[in-house]
């Protein structure tokens, strides 16, 4: 593993769904183009994004303007097996085998026309994990150059103990946002302030159920989070995004849009600070309960 601490901007762009976009290779490099321009420069990616093509659909991006990638930290993710067309397993599993993670990594530099990946993540926790020969497998694969750094996604605090122990790991990146509190009270999100890793944030806008959810607990926190909002003179989203922000782990939201506007309204937030008033009000709207 390289000696060199892992950079990545404070504001992530996440690219779940650019096979959605619809965009063409030339439209592709404008809009990776105008994000580093904003300066967000990580972009995060997951092998089985896009039914298995949003690594090739950015790889395409960076074939056609190769300069780019001197700009910016690739992060991608491997270990689900994810059925598809042209993966006809019998059923959805996880693999972190030593074989699966390196055919896996191989395929992600070639999908992404680059020799390294700056971070690469375990995506889901693989209760068949053999810690010790998963950690050799990150040793080998940042020994030849391939792979900076390496990271865990959704597991616990104990999962991330187990493999930690074997192999540093950088960061563990989780799911947080006015309608998902779990890592509050979890432990994963103390346990990245305590060892200063900083965690990476995915849905921080519920997936849209912050603008749309009908439900009693997304029209209720709606409510609150909109007039605090407008008292503040900013956006819901860019409020959801202060708000996680405000966690003193140091988390780097991760974005979902392929809207420039959106982008621009999570770094808005970071000239945004909530005062605990304000943040425990978006908590209460959310649990429909004050604080014990």
């Amino acid at each position: 593993m390289t000696s060199n601490p892992l950079r990545l901007s404070p504001i992530v762009a996440g690219l779940w769904r650019i096979a959605d976009w619809k965009l063409d290779v030339s439209q592709r490099v404008h809009w990776i183009e105008r994000v580093l321009d904003l300066g967000v420069t990580s972009f995060d990616l997951a092998d089985i994004y896009g039914d298995y093509r949003a690594e090739g659909l950015f790889g395409e991006a960076l074939e056609a303007a190769p300069a780019l990638r001197h700009r910016m930290q690739l992060i991608t993710k491997c270990g689900i097996r994810l059925r598809s067309a042209d993966r006809p397993y019998r059923i959805n599993h996880y693999d972190t085998s030593a074989a699966y993670v390196r055919s896996q990594v191989e395929r992600s530099l070639v999908q992404l026309r680059t020799e390294r990946l700056d971070l690469v993540l375990i995506h889901r926790p693989d209760y068949l994990m053999d810690a010790a020969v998963l950690a050799e497998t990150f040793r080998s694969l940042s020994a030849e150059g391939k792979v900076a750094h390496w990271g865990v996604s959704n597991h616990s605090a104990r999962q991330f103990d187990l493999l930690n122990r074997h192999h540093p790991l950088v960061t563990n990146q989780l799911e947080l946002s006015p309608l998902a509190l779990h890592a509050l009270d979890d432990g994963t999100l103390d346990q990245a302030q305590a060892l200063d890793r900083r965690p990476m944030i995915w849905s921080p806008l519920a997936g849209g159920r912050l603008f749309s959810g009908q439900d009693e607990r997304a029209v209720r926190l709606r409510g609150e989070m909109g007039a605090i909002a407008r008292r503040m003179g900013t956006s819901v989203a860019t409020l959801a995004y202060a708000w996680i922000l405000r966690h003193p782990s140091r988390p780097h939201p991760i974005t979902g849009s392929g809207r420039i506007e959106g982008i621009r309204e999570a770094l808005d937030a970071l000239e945004l600070r909530l005062d605990n008033e304000d943040w425990y009000a978006i908590w209460t709207a959310s649990q429909g309960h004050p604080v014990p």
